[in-house]
């Protein structure tokens, strides 16, 4: 995702609407995305692992919902329950988040 996509999204697209996909915090999610993808690049896996590893962490959380769009999208995103995310990482998701 980046901000030429979301200014490419056709007119009746229901993203065009949402204000998470507008600034000031289509910005903040952008920076959180970039830090997912280094943090993935630097572990061997997806950001979308990473995500769900992030999520899994937090005490309060019991599982993750996650949705695939195709089958190759299942195994890499199974691997996060057991994906260990150091604290200078997770730190750096929370703030921007």
């Amino acid at each position: 995702m980046t901000h030429e996509w979301v200014a490419n999204l056709p007119d009746n697209d229901w993203r065009k609407d949402d204000p998470r996909f507008q600034e000031p915090r289509l910005s903040s999610a952008l920076a959180l995305v970039e830090r997912l993808r280094t943090t993935a690049e630097r572990l061997g896996t997806s950001p979308g692992t990473v995500a769900v590893a992030w999520t899994l962490r937090n005490p309060a959380v019991d599982g993750a919902i996650v949705g695939f769009r195709r089958p190759d999208q299942v195994d890499p995103l199974v691997t996060a329950a057991n994906l260990r995310l150091d604290d200078g990482d997770v730190a750096a998701f929370e703030e921007l988040a």
